[in-house]
């Protein structure tokens, strides 16, 4: 146990349960990190699995989730757009307790992925829808299009996303204008 995460374990929501899925990671012999604010659990300096809690349940994510096999169907991906975590969710300790055997098998598994060495292929930034506003920019605007196209594939596919997300043009505008020198200055959209 890390004592720089202890804290996290007295919050009140889902106390019980996520204490329960400490335990059970722990167990796994994997190491005990902080971070993004919460539990992480890795192997040999790779993130195996992290405990998150939401309003309406607790859960273990599994970086690499989409090569676990699954046999149980129980890894669900958050949203269309993630293409490598996948979480387990949990609303009670009577389900995690019922499902540890299964739980640490997971880990083993997401273990053995890791030495293996196998990555999670990503769809290609052009794959991915590009907003009619920031295409229309990046057409009169060479320099943006150079910059954009200098980002990281994971820093092209996060500002696709952003841009493309929103239902009103207008919204979509403006999030492109609010980036543009972002962009231009060679940063990821939260950088």
């Amino acid at each position: 146990m890390n004592p720089k995460v202890d804290f996290y374990f007295e919050k009140e929501k889902w106390q019980k349960e996520q204490q329960q899925l400490r335990k059970i990671a722990l167990g796994c012999g994997l190491t005990e990190e902080l971070k993004w604010g919460c539990p992480c659990y890795t192997f040999d300096g790779n993130n195996i699995v992290l405990i998150h809690a939401f309003k309406e349940y607790c859960a273990f994510l599994f970086f690499k989730g989409a090569l676990l096999h699954d046999a149980d169907n129980l890894l669900i991906q958050q949203t269309e757009n993630v293409q490598s975590a996948r979480q387990i969710r949990f609303t009670n300790v009577k389900e995690i307790t019922k499902l540890a055997p299964t739980l640490k098998a997971y880990i083993y598994e997401a273990i053995e992925v890791e030495k293996a060495g196998l990555k999670v292929k990503f769809k290609k930034p052009s794959q991915f829808a590009v907003a009619e506003e920031f295409q229309t920019r990046l057409d009169k605007m060479p320099a943006l299009r150079k910059a954009f196209e200098a980002l990281t594939p994971g820093r092209q596919r996060a500002y696709l996303l952003h841009f493309s997300s929103p239902k009103q043009s207008k919204t979509r505008e403006s999030r492109v204008e609010k980036y543009l020198q972002q962009i231009l200055d060679g940063k990821g959209l939260d950088d």
